[in-house]
């Protein structure tokens, strides 16, 4: 049997998602016409039927599902691999960091400050992204190397060097009787009636359980508790977007934190490299 293309995989995926030929092919840029035939050349090569198709509409067979299960996370990595060809192809471009918006802060200063002190150095472009969003655009080819947190964020998969370890903190509104305490427990915190934890996504985009509001920008997250409809709890260096009308309290039995720097297994760049044993010796320092 002949090796699947992917374009036949990217017009089964979006019939798949659609259900509908024409919404299908609208979404791909084509005629209706030539979509249903490669969908029927594509059933052919395979042996198998891949979409029950009647007067009512379309649905997908048990083969139709296995099929869409395979084949979204393998266009993702033929687009990953394409992207990281193109960017390992071109000597002039800047290595690209990303990091959460706030996350780690002092760290990335003295990180970019460090590697602007090398001679030869390639230049470090920094992609600010929202909470969980470093991994996919790490595996996509987005990035080359990401600051991340253990065990906040998804790991799985890549090579790290753990860089600090470090505690937690509560961020209040400045005005709520908690904002006082010069040191909170979990305890304190995890059941206030009039001021719910936010509830950020788990590493499989689903909510945990409870009363707080669900948040995934820190934009949001901020207004909430300034208005004093939330609070949180995070790593005491993701501080830094803190507004005036915030206080950030020690919580002395919340698990540690290790901030990583993490990048493709693999991956042979020298630029790469470069900057993880930088990123070390800070760590030493």
């Amino acid at each position: 049997m002949a090796d699947l293309e992917t374009r036949e995989l990217r017009y089964f995926v979006a019939v798949a998602e659609e259900l509908h030929f024409g919404r299908a092919a609208d979404r791909l840029g084509i005629a209706q016409p030539p979509l249903s035939r490669a969908i029927r050349q594509l059933e052919h090569r395979l042996g198998v039927r891949l979409l029950d198709r009647d007067r009512r509409g379309v649905a997908l067979t048990e083969a139709g599902r296995v099929l869409l299960r395979e084949a979204k996370p393998a266009l993702a990595a033929v687009t990953a691999a394409a992207r990281r060809t193109r960017r390992a192809g071109d000597s002039r471009r800047p290595l690209v960091l990303v990091t959460k918006a706030g996350a780690s802060h002092e760290l990335l200063q003295r990180l970019l400050g460090a590697v602007a002190g090398e001679p030869g150095a390639v230049p470090v472009e920094v992609l600010l992204c929202e909470v969980g969003e470093q991994a996919g655009l790490l595996r996509d080819g987005s990035a080359d190397v990401a600051i991340m947190h253990r065990p906040y964020d998804d790991l799985a998969g890549f090579d790290t060097e753990d860089l600090f370890v470090e505690g937690q903190v509560a961020i209040l509104p400045g005005a709520h009787p908690l904002a006082s305490r010069d040191r909170l427990v979990l305890a304190d915190v995890q059941d206030v009636p009039d001021l719910p934890i936010a509830r950020w996504p788990r590493l499989d985009g689903s909510y945990p359980d409870g009363p707080g509001p669900e948040v995934r920008t820190q934009s949001k997250l901020a207004q909430l508790v300034a208005l004093g409809k939330a609070l949180l709890v995070i790593p005491a260096s993701s501080r830094a977007w803190q507004w005036p009308q915030h206080v950030a309290v020690p919580v002395v039995d919340a698990p540690d934190v290790t901030t990583v720097i993490a990048w493709q297994p693999g991956n042979r760049s020298p630029a790469v490299a470069s900057l993880v044993r930088t990123a070390a010796r800070l760590r030493e320092s």
